[in-house]
């Protein structure tokens, strides 16, 4: 939680997507575009997610459908570079996911100097991917080992395109992964990406940790964003923010825009 006071401050920070075209080597892949093409797209989005005001921002490969479990090195090097392009114009606190990866998006993390890291980390899951069983143990002593921990964790406890096997509340689970493996904020989600939380699922998750940040992952829109962090303790938000709100879109500036000038009214 120290960590993430450090990234974030006292406010209730909201990290804005950047979502990275389809990596090499993965299906989607657009090999005329090439990683040129991803960096001309990461960074039209960064610029117009930083002009509107967001707090964080995180780049991430949800563009690699069907997701993987230990991605490719490619994938990791490929997201490396993508963020080393952009280093310079990045002026706001940045983290990273390799979905669904954790060893890999601690890796990138280190690599690019990215201040917080997503990812499942806990829990035993049927997934569309397959039996998931992500190890914490391993990914907090890995952050170690290279050297990061100052690296702010988000945990998030209720993975999208899965069940989880463990049929304790949420809210339990939750608190159970806090006590276990201390994390720095809690993060929940919808069923899939640009599906919002159940806001009971937020509520029961925040009257369990007091004390921790738990932030909605998924599924945050300009018109529920202010009951949400009237629960939560910030937001992470892609899909509300793209042409059209549609998730592999570009950045909207203009929806972007909006969305922070609520965002501000409330504060």
């Amino acid at each position: 939680m120290q960590n993430f006071a450090r990234v974030f401050g006292a406010s209730k920070p909201v990290i804005a997507m950047v979502h990275l075209g389809a990596l090499p080597g993965s299906p989607l892949y657009d090999a005329e575009a090439g990683i040129e093409g991803l960096v001309q797209g990461a960074r039209a989005d960064l610029a117009a997610l930083q002009a509107a005001g967001f707090d964080a921002v995180m780049f991430g490969n949800e563009n690699d459908r069907p997701y993987e479990f230990q991605v490719d090195t490619a994938s990791t090097a490929t997201m490396a570079w993508v963020i080393g392009q952009l280093r310079g114009e990045i002026a706001v606190p940045f983290g990273v996911n390799v979905l669904w990866d954790p060893m890999a998006s601690v890796a990138l993390a280190a690599a690019t100097g990215a201040a917080f890291v997503r990812e499942i980390f806990t829990g035993t899951y049927a997934s569309d991917m397959g039996p998931w069983t992500p190890n914490a143990g391993a990914a907090m002593r890995y952050r170690n080992r290279l050297g990061r921990r100052d690296l702010a964790m988000l945990y998030n406890v209720s993975a999208e395109f899965a069940d989880s096997l463990d049929r304790r509340p949420l809210a339990d689970r939750a608190r159970s992964a806090v006590f276990s493996s201390v994390p720095d904020a809690v993060l929940v989600s919808g069923a899939i990406t640009g599906e919002a939380a159940r806001m009971e699922d937020l509520e029961a998750v925040k009257r369990a940790l007091p004390e921790t940040p738990v932030l909605a992952n998924t599924g945050v829109k300009h018109a529920t964003v202010a009951d949400v962090l009237a629960v939560a303790d910030g937001c992470i938000v892609g899909s509300a923010l793209k042409v059209d709100g549609h998730t592999w879109n570009a950045v909207d500036p203009d929806r972007a825009m909006d969305f922070m000038a609520r965002v501000r009214s409330l504060r």
